[in-house]
């Protein structure tokens, strides 16, 4: 057999050998990198104080969009629960990757929703109420409210005019826990789920472009 010929057979029998375990670590690590909405995975520590019950609601409801291929394996899941009085931090945002809580925080909610309490929720342009359901993260951008991130609503009749009626996540003055918990109530906006400033510019980039955002109301 010429030397050529030595050499392309013994790189062929190496290559034979390497290739399966090579494939099984590329297996492993996509594996780890992947979108995760098994409730069961997930330890209580990993999801801080949420409700379970809203924590599976707001799973459940990822997985499906995921299903539908309204998304595509998003990397972070944003979940409020409105059910919550604004004075409670009640927003979560969560890796679905590593399992990490990366925020846990308040956010206000719209002024035509309630007060401490948010009861109404609309998807009317002009209702200055907060919506439900399912959102899609969109581009980040500098407004009127500073630095703000767009959102996409993949509930149709509930949440879908949400780009249309500028419902964004930005930081405001107004939620500010310590005068919340002196007035009872944390301020409000109109209609967008607003957060401290002081985090507004990370929670944003962490979540921005293609992350899931759940808003639960009370109501399964």
């Amino acid at each position: 057999m010429k030397k050529g010929s030595l050499l392309a057979a013994a790189v062929a029998a190496v290559s034979m050998t390497i290739a399966p375990a090579l494939g099984n670590a590329r297996a492993a690590t996509a594996a780890s990198a992947a979108t995760d909405l098994s409730v069961e995975t997930w330890d209580a520590t990993s999801r801080g104080d949420i409700d379970p019950k809203v924590f599976a609601i707001a799973m459940d409801a990822a997985a499906d969009a995921l299903e539908r291929g309204q998304v595509s394996a998003p990397a972070t899941l944003t979940i409020i629960d409105y059910s919550r009085p604004s004075t409670d931090k009640r927003m979560w945002v969560y890796d679905l990757r590593s399992h990490a809580l990366l925020f846990d925080e308040w956010v206000a909610h719209g002024r035509g929703s309630g007060k401490t309490m948010a009861s109404s929720f609309s998807n009317q342009p002009d209702s200055n109420m907060s919506s439900l359901g399912l959102f899609k993260t969109g581009e980040a951008y500098e407004g009127h409210n500073g630095y703000s991130l767009r959102l996409d609503g993949l509930d149709r009749g509930v949440n879908d005019r949400a780009r249309e009626r500028a419902i964004v996540i930005h930081g405001a003055p107004y939620v500010n826990p310590v005068v919340a918990r002196a007035q009872g109530y944390l301020g409000r906006s109109l209609g967008c789920p607003a957060v401290r400033p002081e985090i507004a510019h990370a929670l944003i980039d962490a979540v921005k472009g293609g992350g899931l955002l759940f808003a639960y109301g009370g109501r399964s």
